[in-house]
């Protein structure tokens, strides 16, 4: 063993003066190769602790070639799996990651390596380790990197941070990579291989494609909101999850997402965004196959009071189904805030069709108390959904707005030449009728 020792040494020292007459003559081939040996040779023997001795002691030499670098670090990223152990695979891959730190020629490498060493910290439980050591790397900044790997890398931080449930930096993070990314079109992205000076480097192939890295970055993004219950823009992720071809092809991939679709749509507060969607949701054929959501949708979009115990029956098991479907229960205050939703519809309603109505007929329609009827009435003032004035002492509620006298005398002026054109068109009919009976006498 001790003369393996020995010979293994002879041959490296005779390599290192061969790298040495290389480097300093500037032959980059030549420096390459040496070096490529010499980590070759570390490797076939299985020193793993030389290969690591070396990998250190040719980075540092004086004026070492940045390209004999790069493939000493590629050739070694090769060896990684297949370490004896796991102490072994660390000590290489923190080895190679200390020779690379502040090289931009090795940025990408760098990058690779920092994954793996993040992979194996969270294989053993420690996550919050692995989310920082992902966060040291800014790879948006990589040129050369493939915008795929780029992607994924992100997306690796922004899962990480969600894991450890630090939400302000997962929202940071995942503001990197802007949506309209993932609706390039691929063919014309092939024409495109350069980056400033830097080619681009292909994606490695356990790299997911960018309609796979689409539903991954919203089922990320999903997690995210259910922890704020933003209803709205969870909504938007499920929908942009079903437009990916893929998943419109598959009624058993898009039965569940268009299912939760519906579901966020009616847990979601009344504004324009929502009304928009949900018509266009409507107006889905695939709605029919779950003719139950197309009836719930129905409802909200019809103005008429809603009885939320009817509703509430009907919709009530597969409201707890939901759970069993892809992205599981629907959050603990989804049921509380479906009869929010409900409330707040048929209060709408209400200021449509009345003008003034006192609390407690309000309350009668909504099937509440009068203080509820009146606290719900006064958030949706307070958010701005609707115009509203509560007289307390006569409980009455008018919902018209108060108009200003400019606006008095115009729908005052609007009127009157309203009135007034009649007459004009009435004066020209009896005008007509009379010149006809006139001319019908002469006759």
């Amino acid at each position: 063993m001790q003369g393996e020792d020995q010979n293994l040494d002879a041959a490296i020292e005779s390599l290192l003066n061969v790298e040495k007459q290389m480097r300093m003559a500037g032959e980059v081939a030549g420096t390459k190769k040496a070096v490529i040996d010499i980590v070759e040779l570390c490797y076939n023997a299985r020193a793993w602790k030389t290969l690591n001795d070396q990998i250190v002691l040719l980075s540092k030499r004086r004026g070492q070639l940045k390209q004999a670098v790069t493939a000493m670090v590629q050739k070694a990223m090769q060896y990684i799996d297949e370490t004896p152990d796991l102490d072994t695979k660390i000590e290489l891959i923190k080895t190679l990651n200390s020779v690379s730190a502040g090289k931009i020629y090795v940025e990408i490498e760098r990058a690779r390596l920092i994954k793996k060493l993040a992979k194996i910290k969270e294989e053993q439980g420690l996550i919050a380790e692995a989310a920082d050591l992902m966060q040291e790397i800014a790879v948006e900044t990589f040129g050369a990197m493939a915008k795929t790997e780029k992607i994924a890398f992100i997306l690796e931080q922004v899962r990480l941070c969600l894991d450890r449930q630090d939400y302000v930096r997962a929202q940071i993070l995942s503001r990197k990579i802007s949506p309209r990314v993932f609706d390039a079109d691929s063919s014309k992205e092939k024409k495109k291989p350069k980056e400033g000076n830097n080619i681009v480097e292909e994606a490695p192939a356990d790299i997911p494609s960018l309609l796979e890295l689409k539903r991954i970055y919203y089922e990320l993004m999903i997690r995210y909101h259910s922890f704020h219950n933003d209803y709205m823009e969870i909504c938007r992720s499920y929908k942009a999850i079903y437009d990916i071809p893929s998943v419109k092809e598959d009624p058993a991939q898009w039965i569940p997402v268009l299912r939760k679709i519906c579901w966020y749509l009616v847990l979601s507060p009344h504004d324009p965004m929502q009304s928009s969607l949900l018509n266009a949701t409507l107006e889905d054929k695939n709605l029919s196959e779950i003719s139950n959501f197309r009836l719930l949708l129905k409802q909200l979009v019809t103005m008429e009071v809603i009885q939320w115990t009817s509703l509430w029956e009907m919709f009530k098991d597969e409201f707890e189904n939901e759970k069993n479907f892809l992205g599981g229960s629907l959050g603990t205050k989804a049921a509380e805030d479906l009869k929010l939703r409900i409330i707040e519809h048929n209060i709408l309603v209400v200021s449509k069709y009345y003008s003034r109505i006192t609390l407690k007929r309000l309350a009668d329609l909504l099937c509440l108390s009068i203080q509820e009827a009146e606290k719900h009435l006064s958030d949706m003032v307070v958010s701005k959904a609707l115009v509203a004035k509560v007289d307390r002492p006569n409980e009455v509620i008018c919902f018209q707005t108060a108009k200003d006298s400019n606006d008095i005398l115009n729908s005052w002026a609007m009127n009157l030449e309203k009135l007034l054109d009649l007459v004009e068109k009435s004066c020209h009919q009896i005008h007509k009728e009379t010149m006809v009976h006139k001319a019908v006498l002469k006759a």
